[in-house]
């Protein structure tokens, strides 16, 4: 398996567990911001889209008219990574929210599939923010797949308090 086929399974087991954690969360539980988490599935999901972008797409490829056309990112910005979840609530549709979510998985894991082993060893695309992590477009991916899976974390422990436990179909001996 070469490292883009092995970036991209695992990027793809991310996301499969992202949206195993959301979908059965109705969307008017997503704004729910319980004291005992401080965060909402709005913030969470709002969030990952910034970070999807960031990570896997503007600092690997530059940024992508597709996305700029079909996603408001610079209100987003100011939503998901600079602003409370606190100050969030009210202001996104989930199911918009959750669609340009989907849309953005589909567009980094196309960069990612699209690259070739020596590109993977190859520097960042110059931003505004430097990468707090990364050096390499390897490095970017990588961090992606633990960043995507720490919320998904953080969203089991919101979709127990919110919704219900996630069922991961262990069956209990007797």
């Amino acid at each position: 398996m070469t490292s883009p086929e092995m970036l991209s399974r695992q990027t793809q087991d991310a996301y499969s567990w992202l949206n195993k954690l959301i979908d059965p969360i109705p969307y008017e539980q997503w704004d729910v911001l319980p004291e005992v988490v401080e965060s909402s599935v709005t913030w969470q999901v709002g969030h990952l889209v910034m970070s999807l972008y960031y990570h896997t797409v503007m600092v690997i490829v530059g940024h992508q008219t597709d996305i700029l056309l079909q996603v408001p990112l610079k209100e987003y910005n100011e939503l998901f990574t600079v602003a409370a979840p606190q100050k969030v609530t009210g202001r996104v549709e989930a199911p918009v929210l959750h669609r340009h979510l989907l849309l953005m998985q589909d567009k980094s894991l196309a960069v990612i599939r699209s690259l070739t082993t020596e590109e993977l060893t190859g520097p960042l695309i110059p931003t505004p923010v430097p990468h707090p992590i990364a050096n390499t477009r390897f490095e970017a991916i990588d961090w992606n797949i633990k960043h995507t899976m720490w919320h998904c974390g953080q969203l089991g422990l919101l979709k127990r308090v919110v919704h219900e436990r996630f069922d991961f179909g262990l069956k209990i001996a007797k």
